[in-house]
């Protein structure tokens, strides 16, 4: 979840749609009806070598009976500039069913380079990079984008840095929707991002993402056919919005 919530990104505007205090919490489903765990999303501000950055903090966690199957423990950070959006510091540090990786990426836009340090493996490396954000970062990227100008059919591309190579990623519009949720009805904008197939996904395009269309596009819902069963994620709880949450009408 905290690794396709954030598959989204745009070019910033003026628009403020997310500020220092923002809390989302996230309930998650297997195959519709058996709980999966949580994921909550933290936005905070601090300076990282003389910038102002937001620090923004993804954790996800399974719970219930799935946990006895496959636990998971997941955290991702992301330290971004507050006027550009350029990810600076990249940490990902996860436990998937006993698969662990601790790593720690710094972006160098002198040197167009990313220093990658495995703590788990102890090394280091590096790679090439351009016009990159982070798996974290993207998501804040694109909620600062105009999308009342997407038509259906329109299709972004981006350049995605994750883990040590930077991926090529395509994400389509589909329009507007109206959810009911357990806040009321809320008007959305719907996308299908194109994923890779294979270990995770079932096909290329099983997965939608639903984003409030307000001036805080956060995500309402995401549903995904996966290789086997399938994942539901839904807002659960919020706090610290930098605008009102339109609601058309209470449940």
């Amino acid at each position: 979840i905290l690794f396709i919530l954030p598959l989204l990104a745009f070019t910033q505007e003026e628009q403020k749609t997310y500020q220092k205090g923002e809390w989302l919490r996230f309930k998650m489903s297997y195959s519709g009806f058996v709980k999966a765990g949580n994921t909550i999303l933290t936005v905070d501000e601090t300076k990282l070598n003389g910038k102002n950055v937001y620090h923004v903090i993804g954790k996800g966690w399974t719970s219930g009976m799935i946990k006895w199957f496959f636990k998971v423990d997941d955290t991702y950070e992301s330290y971004f500039d507050k006027e550009t959006g350029k990810p600076y510091l990249y940490k990902r540090n996860i436990n998937e069913g006993g698969y662990k990786i601790h790593r720690e990426v710094n972006f160098d836009y002198n040197t167009n380079k990313a220093l990658i340090k495995d703590f788990r493996k102890n090394t280091t490396s590096d790679a090439e990079i351009g016009n990159i954000q982070d798996v974290m970062s993207s998501f804040y990227y694109i909620r600062s984008k105009n999308l009342k100008k997407l038509k259906p059919g329109d299709q972004i591309s981006l350049d995605m840095f994750f883990d040590a190579e930077t991926l090529a990623f395509k994400l389509r519009y589909l329009g507007t929707e109206i959810l009911n949720t357990s806040f009321g009805k809320i008007k959305c904008y719907k996308f299908r991002p194109i994923v890779q197939t294979g270990r995770v996904f079932k096909e290329q395009e099983s997965l939608t993402i639903w984003v409030s269309a307000d001036d805080n596009k956060i995500p309402i819902r995401l549903k995904a056919s996966l290789a086997v069963g399938s994942l539901n994620a839904e807002l659960d709880a919020y706090r610290g919005l930098a605008n009102s949450f339109e609601v058309i009408y209470d449940k």
